[in-house]
């Protein structure tokens, strides 16, 4: 047992690594994209599009990922299951593809109405990347089922290389070869920077299928009746993440099509999509938090029979004030994590504690959530993502037009915050867990009033390093609480071994 607890250990850590590496070093390029784009529009333009390419990937996977995991473990022959759903995939995404081509300039032309920059030749890359990426998540799934986590996590992490590569090749090489040799580079045109930023992508995205061919070379077979039970598996699967995916990208898609002035639209979307990524600290916690300490909790869980349900207890409390110290580390330097954007865009930067707060709702819902998964009662996923997006898509609707992009962020913290407290809740009814609400509130009440002072400090204080001063005092105040009543640092590898000789 012990020995199957550390494959899993290692493994979950390669995939965490997978995930979150490329998602940071994606983050520091959306980032490095506002500094080259000439306009806030073309920045808004990014935002918008890759919106759209998150909410399409999942509906065209329409959830046969998790179908092929369920049926591939289940069936007597997993490569029947492999083939079929990759059949299924590939059939679907080349009807879309050739359709969504057969119709390019009218779906330009309307997209063009709400403001959007949305050139035809734009759309054709959004939509080959699009395909690119929807084929290939089967062989990544059929890589993670063979239990193949450093050739997954290698080909995910070269993808971002790549794309990085050629985003420098674009924006800092190609200019300067221009001025040695305008003849050989007179096709280079910075004005062009949304392209040069698709056409890396889509470069990319191809590299990377390239590296799956290994994966595609098996004997094909299609199971006409088990295609069909892995579609009823799977639909409220897709019908879940396609609720949970507006839930993150809804206000990024409409918000060019109900902010009045359509001229500024995308200038406006361009900031918030720019303040929002400074939020999304809060978002790469979650996930590296989830990776970290998942495989602590299910060992523990393992090995301490009947102590699982105050691990899972355990798990939410220690995120909730982690991430509030997070919340604090961020607001109180914002004076210097600003400079990750353009001056032009820190009007914006309002939206960053409402985002950042309303992320960390959403990481406590998806802790409180185990309730659901460990009852199989799977179905209150797609009901609570479900009231989220509703949630979400009110608020936009009735305040995007008169407060802009404050409507966005502020939709997003009632929602999440809506689906934490009624998962908790229901929760408690169908499972169970004695969270320690008492620590919670205390820490909250202490995050609030120091995030409170942060504030106090920039409204009055104009002498930027005694406000970092005084924030650090906050943020090191905090620290100290949290080690001090709640960390548990006897058990911390090293630092544990220190105490204990105490």
């Amino acid at each position: 047992m012990a020995s199957e607890m550390r494959k899993l250990a290692k493994e979950t850590t390669i995939y965490g690594i997978s995930s979150i590496v490329p998602k940071l070093l994606s983050w520091f390029l959306g980032l490095y994209w506002a500094f080259e784009l000439e306009t806030r529009a073309e920045m808004g333009a990014i935002t918008n599009f890759y919106a759209y390419v998150a909410l399409f990937q999942v509906i065209l996977t329409y959830g046969m990922e998790t179908g092929f995991f369920r049926f591939a473990n289940k069936e007597k022959n997993p490569i029947t299951v492999y083939s079929t759903t990759l059949i299924s995939i590939f059939t679907t995404t080349l009807l879309f593809l050739l359709v969504s081509l057969s119709l390019i300039n009218p779906i330009s032309g309307v997209l063009s109405g709400f403001g959007m920059i949305i050139k035809p030749h734009y759309l054709v890359v959004i939509l080959l990347i699009l395909a690119i990426d929807v084929i290939a998540s089967i062989p990544f799934a059929y890589l993670r089922f063979r239990q193949r986590p450093v050739k997954f996590a290698s080909i995910k992490i070269l993808n971002v290389v790549i794309t990085i590569a050629f985003n420098i090749f674009f924006f800092i090489i190609a200019p300067k070869l221009k001025t040695i040799s305008p003849e050989l580079f007179g096709w280079y045109d910075i004005k062009n920077g949304v392209g040069y930023i698709l056409y890396s992508n889509l470069i990319a995205s191809a590299s990377q299928f390239l590296f799956l061919t290994p994966e595609l070379r098996i004997k094909y077979s299609f199971d006409k009746a088990l295609l069909s039970k892995i579609l009823r598996y799977s639909f409220p699967i897709m019908i879940l993440g396609i609720a949970g995916v507006l839930n993150q990208t809804m206000d990024k898609i409409i918000f060019p099509i109900l902010y009045p002035n359509k001229a500024d639209a995308l200038t406006q979307l361009g900031i918030y999509g720019q303040s929002f990524k400074i939020a999304v600290i809060m978002v790469m916690f979650t996930q590296a938090f989830r990776y970290a300490f998942e495989p602590f909790i299910f060992a523990k869980d393992k090995s301490s029979s009947g102590k699982s349900v105050q691990s899972y207890a355990d798990a939410s409390k220690y995120f909730l004030i982690l991430g509030l110290l997070i919340f604090l580390f961020t607001i109180g330097y914002m004076d210097i994590i600003k400079f990750l954007i353009p001056q032009s865009y820190h009007e914006g930067l309002k939206v960053v504690p409402i985002v950042m707060m309303g992320e960390l709702f959403f990481g406590l819902y998806f802790n409180l959530s185990l309730w659901y998964k460990l009852t199989d009662n799977t179905k209150w996923g797609a009901y609570l993502s479900i009231m989220g997006f509703v949630i979400t898509l009110i608020i936009q609707l009735l305040f995007i037009p008169t407060f802009s992009y404050m409507a966005c962020a502020w939709a997003a913290f009632f929602s999440n915050l809506v689906m934490m407290i009624v998962s908790y809740f229901l929760g408690q009814k169908h499972y169970p867990i004695p969270y320690n609400l008492k620590t919670a509130s205390l820490f909250t009440i202490i995050a609030l009033v120091l995030f409170a002072g942060m504030q106090l400090t920039h409204a009055y204080i104009d002498n930027v390093w005694l406000r970092l001063c005084i924030n650090t005092i906050f943020v090191v105040a905090y620290a100290i609480i949290l080690i001090r009543k709640e960390l548990p640092l006897h058990d911390i590898p090293v630092i544990g071994k220190y105490f204990k000789s105490k």
